[in-house]
């Protein structure tokens, strides 16, 4: 395997009451629903050690993203300059990773609810990591 030769799989995915690009909010605190993430069977395990109240960053593949853009209005807006991707958090990006900082809310098996949470239904989950605070801590 090299730097250019890498293979992503989902760990679990989002299932969300949106269910539309269109309709989710572009930040969490924007009016995101909670949600729940199904974790795959064969890394269940890895959620041991957290509990509900925890804040969790979710890291997901923006699977509707369009990938060739490069440059992005932030938030949408025409009326603010044109910036590179990588200075924005458009979902638009050769690598569509979303970031989102999480609650959660409540724990059952292999699932998380979380929230709030503005990824759309089906979003595919590639990793969960606890937040800076709690870094110490593990």
């Amino acid at each position: 395997m090299t730097a250019n030769d890498f293979t992503l799989r989902p760990i679990g995915v989002v299932r969300s009451p949106l269910t539309q690009r269109e309709e989710a909010p572009m930040q969490g605190g924007e009016g995101a629903p909670d949600a729940w993430i199904e974790i795959e069977e064969p890394v269940a395990t890895a959620l041991e050690g957290i509990a509900v109240g925890d804040e969790i960053i979710v890291i997901t593949w923006l699977h509707q993203a369009r990938r060739e853009t490069l440059q992005a209005h932030p938030r949408h807006d025409p009326q603010r300059p044109l910036l590179g991707v990588f200075a924005t958090r458009s979902p638009d990006r050769p690598n569509p990773l979303g970031l989102h900082r999480v609650t959660v809310r409540e724990i059952a098996g292999a699932r998380l609810k979380v929230g709030p949470i503005e990824a759309i239904d089906g979003t595919p989950v590639v990793d969960i990591k606890p937040t800076l605070r709690r870094v110490a801590d593990a």
